[in-house]
């Protein structure tokens, strides 16, 4: 995650050649003069703090602080060259207590005030004081408002003190904005947020990312990583447990036969026979079933498969007519399927419709299945516009979501 991880150095070293360069500011009126019991130490000072002489510098500004009777304007000027040699020398406590009393100054002018607050931020995050960046960083952004920079210095603030929580929540809105306006977010900035759910163990938050990861940076890691996280997540429903199977063997990470074969009894359970038929052939046109010492019951299987089909296809009127009769709206939705995979897309596609008007038991994965129905029988854009719309938490949303890319992808 280190890699990702903003360079805040040159920020901060930035802030800190504008604070010594404006520690002397030209007088704001007649009244604002420099008398010269303050005035030399402090000449002191910026020739001491030129040559990166610190304690000589620091030395010379305490010189001036002690000189009794000093004007308003004096205190300011000093407070500003206390602030120039305490940024530069990494005096992180002493800089931020002269930044806050020039902050409080009507003197400052706004812009000032703004560097001055991004200069404490990028201090304490460069001394690793990160509770302090995190409160600088929400004072800065407050007064200035968005600022991609300084809300990723915030993000790994949080990050690194191990407030992942915070930490993602920032990065999710820095992302939806970068989305919002027609940008891809940074592959660096969804694999933080990656990293931060891993460690909240938001398995479904983890699912989202990896799904953008895939959608903005098509690497196979990503699709393996979400895969993974599909296979794992307790949350995903036992009913998506064939679809899980599905979109592996789309993704083209499906290769050992007993996936397949369990594959393929799924299918059968499901009430799918032919669809268990060309997902068995998938596995023999790959090369994956057929070939070692489980040739021969994987050649059986396929002969009650191929039975299942022609006996489903004999029953398949007396199936939508029993369908019609069910409490629920599932079966329907089988029978509506076989019709599909049968080679009558209008028909099945209707009879599902009819499934989901009915009420199934689970609306999201009646439409992933109805999109997937709809995929069976060419109609692309149409299974692309149905899958964009199954939602909830239990793995169909985001199986929809990987069928989204992957149909997206053939055109």
């Amino acid at each position: 995650m280190s890699s990702c991880l903003f360079r805040a150095g040159r920020l901060a070293g930035a802030i800190v050649a504008f604070s010594a360069s404006a520690a002397l500011v030209q007088p704001a009126s007649a009244a604002d003069t420099l008398s010269m019991k303050v005035g030399k130490p402090l000449q002191q000072a910026q020739a001491a703090l030129a040559a990166h002489n610190y304690a000589k510098a620091m030395s010379a500004v305490d010189a001036a602080a002690a000189v009794p009777g000093k004007s308003e304007y004096e205190d300011y000027t000093i407070t500003q060259m206390r602030a120039a040699v305490a940024a530069q020398s990494g005096n992180v406590a002493a800089a931020t207590a002269a930044y806050d009393k020039l902050i409080a100054s009507g003197r400052t002018p706004k812009d000032a005030k703004l560097q001055m607050m991004m200069a404490e931020a990028t201090m304490a995050y460069t001394a690793k004081d990160y509770p302090r960046a995190v409160a600088s960083i929400e004072r800065y952004l407050k007064a200035a408002g968005s600022n991609p920079a300084m809300e990723t210095l915030l993000i790994q603030s949080y990050y690194l003190q191990r407030d992942y929580a915070n930490a993602a929540r920032v990065q999710q809105a820095q992302i939806a904005e970068e989305i919002k306006a027609g940008k891809a977010p940074a592959e660096s900035q969804l694999q933080l947020l990656a990293a931060c759910q891993t460690q909240q163990k938001d398995l479904t938050g983890l699912n989202d990312t990896y799904v953008q990861l895939v959608s903005y940076y098509p690497k196979p890691e990503y699709w393996a990583l979400i895969l993974h996280g599909l296979m794992v997540d307790p949350k995903v429903s036992p009913a998506l447990q064939l679809d899980v199977y599905r979109i592996r063997q789309a993704a083209g990470v499906l290769t050992a036969p007993a996936d397949y074969m369990d594959m393929t009894e799924l299918a059968m359970q499901a009430g799918l026979p032919q669809l268990a038929l060309d997902l068995m052939n998938a596995g023999y046109a790959g090369g994956v079933l057929g070939k070692d010492a489980g040739a021969a019951r994987e050649a059986r299987l396929k002969a009650m498969v191929v039975k299942a089909v022609s006996d489903r296809k004999a029953a398949i009127a007396a199936d939508e007519a029993a369908a019609q009769q069910a409490p629920t709206g599932n079966s329907l939705l089988t029978v509506g399927y076989n019709y599909v995979t049968f080679g009558q897309a209008d028909k099945g596609l209707a009879v599902m419709r009819q499934g989901l008007a009915k009420g199934p038991l689970d609306p999201n994965i009646a439409r992933l299945h109805y999109g997937l129905a709809q995929m069976a029988a060419g109609r692309d854009a149409d299974a692309v516009a149905t899958l964009k719309t199954v939602g909830g938490d239990n793995g169909a949303r985001a199986i929809a979501q990987l069928w989204v890319l992957k149909l997206s992808a053939h055109h």
